[in-house]
């Protein structure tokens, strides 16, 4: 049996983000149009034409109070959570065609950093929306509502997502999440992903 999902106007999304209005996006939907949309999925961190369109100035000035931004995208072919990651700040993510976001709490991670992915919930971002994913959220990539994929372009501080410097001693228990710049990751062992990747997530790896 599938996920539940709610739709973004539900009051439990209030938990995970909000709904961000007031922006005219016709010219980044239309740019993103033209952007691949793989059989699996694909991330591209930063996009010069995308960060050059009047809207992400904007964004870049109003949303993110002039710190620097990077515009880049998530798209592709997916069904299943695979991993959970957070940032130290809020992302913004803007549905270019219905997609599902599957979303938990950062404050559910236990002290030994294993995460119980019967926490997470899933929401459907209808094309044309745009939402703040609170820093405090955990997330990963889009799920499709339609077999012909999804595409998603994603705000974030500029740099991260970025290759890591190896780290030279670690603090504490959370400095082993840290997967590349500005992302902790707990990864699900059914998720495929690399083995360097730390594995912490218990329960199913959830599916819509």
């Amino acid at each position: 049996m599938g996920l539940e999902i709610k739709p973004v106007t539900d009051p439990a999304f209030g938990a995970y983000g909000k709904i961000v209005k007031g922006y005219e996006i016709g010219d980044l939907l239309k740019k993103m149009e033209e952007t691949p949309l793989p059989d699996d999925v694909i991330y591209v961190a930063s996009v010069q034409e995308l960060e050059a369109l009047p809207v992400c100035r904007e964004m870049e000035s109003n949303l993110y109070g002039q710190m620097p931004i990077q515009v880049g995208y998530c798209n592709g072919h997916n069904k299943k959570l695979n991993a959970a990651e957070y940032h130290r700040n809020s992302e913004i993510n803007i549905a270019v065609t219905d997609l599902v976001l599957i979303l938990g709490r950062q404050q559910d991670i236990t002290p030994d950093y294993s995460y119980d992915s019967g926490n997470m919930e899933a929401f459907l971002i209808p094309k044309g929306t745009v939402v703040e994913v609170y820093a405090t959220t955990l997330h990963y990539a889009p799920c499709h509502t339609e077999e012909s994929g999804f595409r998603c372009v994603v705000i974030l501080p500029q740099g991260t997502n970025t290759d890591l410097t190896p780290i030279e001693k670690t603090v504490n228990k959370e400095d082993k999440l840290l997967f590349a710049k500005n992302k902790w990751l707990i990864g699900h062992e059914e998720g495929g992903l690399p083995k360097e990747a730390y594995i912490g997530i218990t329960g199913e790896n959830l599916s819509i």
